[in-house]
Parts: structure tokens; C-alpha cells; sequence
């Protein structure tokens, strides 16, 4: 039971600290996703492992429904198509394989959300930068100290913990909430 309760306290001390660092942040990245959508635009999505989860789960959060129904919103989670992973990377590089899908579907007003709990995933860093290339505006969902990422996007939202599933948590949340916001535009 003690490792239990830890466990939570510790938790909720990073939410509460995030929370506290980072509000206006991830309200300015919400309203951006917001207005994004409402013209129209894609949210491409990108990350590894358990942000591969995340960014299936946000962008299935959008396509079909949050809490409200309402019409389908064009969010795509770049880790899901096994065809285009396995190909791109075993006849190029794992490095380049968010980048080339970048390349090929995103366009001047979509957003790029960048996830990634190091924020040192390179073949995050380098989808960030085709993404700039191509006039995309970019949102990182970071952990630890930001990494590389924290200075290629254009809004880093950074959980200040080292502890990975800590910094999982508050990504949930805050895409969630992203969720909650862009339903407000849709009732």
C-alpha cells in the first residue's frame, strides 16, 4: 500500500508542477490545434513506443469523437501505417520515416504534434524540420529536459520529470484536454 500511495503523490506532484510551468502554454497549443481544424487543416501526429500509443490515441480521439459527437476531424497518427514504416525504413532509414510522411501529406497550416518523453528521438527532430520546411506549425509533448526538440518546435511543452511514465501521464492529459477544447469549437 505505501508504494501505492508514493506512487500517486509522487505523480500528482509532477501534474501540479507542470500544470503550474506550463498553463498558458498548453492553452496557446490548444487554440492553435483549435484554429487549425477549423480551417480545415490536418494534425499530423508523430512519436516511439509508448508516444506511438499516444499519438494513435489522440489522433483516434479526433477522428472519431472525444466526448461529443460531432463530424470526423482530419488527425492521422504518422506510427500506423506498417507498410510505409517498414518500407521507408528498411530501404532508406528509421531516422528519415516521419519526415518522408511529412513530405507527402502535410501542407502549409497543418500542425505537427511531436511527441516524445526525451525530446532527443531523432526521427522525431527530423519530421519537426520537414514540417518547418514545408510551413507546418509544430507543438512538442517533451519529458525530461526538452532535448533536442525543445528548440525546433514552435511551442515546447516539457513535463518536468525524469521519469518516463510520469511524463506519459501529463501527455494524456494534455492532449485530452486539447480534445475537450476542440469539441467547445464543434457543439
Amino acid at each position: 500500500m505505501a508504494k501505492l500511495k508514493t506512487y500517486f503523490e509522487n505523480s500528482l506532484k509532477v501534474k501540479t508542477r507542470f500544470l503550474e510551468m506550463y498553463k498558458s502554454l498548453i492553452i496557446k497549443a490548444g487554440e492553435k490545434i483549435k484554429e487549425s481544424l477549423s480551417k480545415g487543416n490536418k494534425l499530423l501526429i508523430c512519436g516511439n513506443g509508448g508516444s506511438a500509443a499516444d499519438a494513435q490515441h489522440f489522433a483516434a480521439e479526433l477522428m472519431c469523437r472525444f466526448e461529443k459527437e460531432r463530424n470526423a476531424l482530419p488527425a492521422i497518427a504518422l506510427t500506423t501505417d506498417t507498410s510505409i514504416l517498414t518500407a521507408w525504413s528498411n530501404d532508406y532509414a528509421f531516422e528519415t520515416v516521419f519526415a518522408r510522411q511529412v513530405e507527402g501529406l502535410g501542407s502549409e497550416g497543418d500542425i505537427l504534434v511531436a511527441i516524445s518523453t526525451s525530446g532527443d528521438s531523432l526521427n522525431v527532430v527530423k519530421a519537426v524540420e520537414k514540417a518547418k520546411e514545408k510551413g507546418l506549425y509544430t507543438i512538442g509533448l517533451l519529458g525530461k529536459n526538452g532535448g533536442k526538440l525543445k528548440n525546433v518546435v514552435d511551442i515546447a511543452i516539457i513535463v518536468p520529470s525524469e521519469r518516463t511514465a510520469y511524463v506519459q501521464e501529463c501527455h494524456v492529459m494534455v492532449y485530452h484536454f486539447w480534445c475537450a477544447m476542440v469539441e467547445e469549437e464543434w457543439i
